[in-house]
């Protein structure tokens, strides 16, 4: 029974996805890359929430929440202050340049040596580090909840492990490379709906296990029980201390939010500005109520199961699902989960395939110019190409202690140096190329040695990795800024309007803005121990 419902919600999505994106344009750049330029609000919204929400979600940050409490938090609200940034200041930009690729925006803004720099890093980092974990994470949620073992009769873990991985990539990539970005941006709000209602009948069911009351007398008894665990300020020993929300975690935050190609893709898409920032803000509330689904199962976890022996903080989630969910929906969760992950990973795989056609492939190929069918078959090879070595390299991530924290890290390698010239390239009007490219570079390579290479990783992790981000990001901020100076251009930047979208923005944009910023710090206020500071 379990098994059956699985494929019939998994192939339920497949049909409407289909049913509502075959008369779509997917011979054109335009049409397969930004889906024509035609997504509203709610389908921005819940592809932006889908391509973020995954397994390496679910199971790392409540985890984490598991070991450190309500201080993880920060990773989704601070999102939703970061979403108000995107939609207030940088989707403005954005839709004024026409653009399809942040690799597009800094060609413009600079050099076609920017452009093909960041391509080529944004490809790597989805290639190595992004694609490999979606898989690996899906894999071993999808293994846990629908215990693959009995029902496949493969009992080695490795060999199960490879079959799982495969199988979640294949029907990925079919999406992301023959359905286009709005096949994706469809998929992944259907499942959307499918996940919000999974996730909250998990807390329900979670907090009715917890005790001999209902829902919310339970977590009260909860939060008696465990009041160290409902402190937003993280101490000395957490994951995530509070100093490092003003420096790591709010940069990483702005990043992924603001310029990071697999999740910003769906709002180049918006039919109008209006509707990008109508869509963008939605999903900043529901980040901001996110905890509730990705914080507060890892801490009634805690409760149930932190007095056994050798258990780990990565297997709450896992257990908490097989454990108080009735099975007969089990199957629909495993669905939704598998719509999860595979929102994550089409999302990627057809961001690869947009950045390799528009930033490296049509540059550098004048046959390319003007025929877009030859743009797009080679996005869909290469795509295939990044997909098979993704499923291969998921499987070799087995034994890793924390991926939600690996993760975070291995981001930053990345979000840093893309960020700062991004960001530098708004603000510094008579910034030249030369600074954006050597900050490119040179912010991955002193990342890397900060992070792996002794005795640099040593000091980094003495100030915290995450000040250390922030330090390097500070770095190459100053010597564009100074470079701005010293060798600026012989004119201002321009920043022209395309023409292709209507620039008029929501009348109700800043005063919802505002309204999540202050709800945000309400939150932190309402949970906020500062004692722990000194803990």
């Amino acid at each position: 029974m379990t098994l059956l419902t699985f494929l019939f919600f998994t192939a339920l999505v497949g049909v409407l996805t289909w049913m509502l994106t075959r008369k779509d344009d997917h011979g054109t750049s335009t049409g397969y890359f930004l889906g024509g330029r035609t997504l509203t609000g709610g389908y921005i919204a819940g592809s932006l929430l889908l391509t973020n929400l995954s397994t390496e979600q679910l199971v790392g940050l409540n985890g984490a929440a598991f070991k450190d409490g309500i201080s993880v938090m920060a990773w989704e609200v601070i999102a939703g202050a970061s979403l108000v940034v995107m939609a207030l200041f940088f989707l403005p930009k954005y839709l004024r340049s026409g653009i399809a690729t942040i690799p597009e925006f800094l060609e413009k803004r600079f050099d076609a040596t920017a452009r093909t720099i960041t391509s080529v890093i944004f490809i790597l980092a989805y290639a190595v580090i992004l694609l490999p974990i979606i898989l690996y994470s899906g894999a071993i949620g999808l293994m846990g909840i629908l215990d693959l073992k009995a029902l496949t009769g493969v009992q080695n873990e490795t060999t199960l492990l490879w079959i799982t991985v495969w199988f979640i990539g294949v029907v990925g990539s079919i999406y992301a490379i023959f359905g286009g970005l709005r096949t994706v941006a469809v998929s992944d709000t259907l499942n959307g709906f499918g996940l919000l209602a999974g996730s909250v009948m998990i807390v329900v069911f979670a907090l009715n296990a917890a005790g001999d009351g209902g829902p919310l007398e339970n977590l009260a008894a909860i939060r008696e029980a465990h009041p160290e665990k409902f402190n937003s300020i993280g101490g000395k020993g957490s994951s995530v201390p509070f100093s490092t929300l003003f420096t790591g975690v709010l940069l990483i935050n702005l990043f992924y939010w603001t310029t990071n190609q697999q999740i910003i893709q769906r709002t180049f898409g918006a039919t109008n500005l209006a509707e990008g920032q109508r869509g963008v803000l939605l999903a900043g509330v529901f980040k901001v109520l996110a905890p509730l689904v990705l914080v507060l199962p890892g801490i009634v976890a805690f409760h149930l199961y932190g007095g056994r022996e050798g258990f780990k903080p990565d297997d709450a989630y896992g257990t908490l699902v097989s454990e108080v969910l009735p099975k007969w929906l089990t199957g629909f969760f495993a669905a939704v989960m598998v719509g999860a992950i595979l929102s994550s990973f089409n999302s990627a795989l057809n961001s690869t395939a947009t950045l390799f056609s528009l930033g490296v492939y049509k540059p550098f190929t004048k046959g390319a110019l003007g025929d877009d069918r030859k743009v797009i078959n080679n996005g869909k090879l290469v795509g295939t190409v990044v997909a098979i070595l993704a499923m291969t390299a998921a499987p070799l991530l087995a034994g890793q202690d924390s991926l939600f924290g690996y993760l975070q890290k291995m981001n930053a390698l990345y979000f840093i140096p893309l960020f700062a010239v991004v960001l530098a390239g708004f603000l510094f009007k008579r910034g030249g190329a030369l600074a954006a490219n050597l900050s490119l570079v040179a912010g991955c390579g002193i990342l890397i040695l900060g992070y792996f290479v002794p005795p640099f990783s040593d000091w980094a992790k003495k100030i915290h990795e995450f000040h250390f981000a922030a330090l390097v990001f500070a770095t190459l901020m100053l010597f564009q800024f100074v470079m701005s100076k010293v060798r600026p251009l012989p004119q201002p930047w321009k920043h022209h309007h395309t023409g292709e979208v209507d620039l008029t923005p929501w009348k109700w944009a800043k005063p919802f803005g505002i309204g999540l910023v202050v709800f945000v710090l309400f939150i932190y206020l309402v949970f906020a121990d500062f004692s722990a500071l000194w803990r």
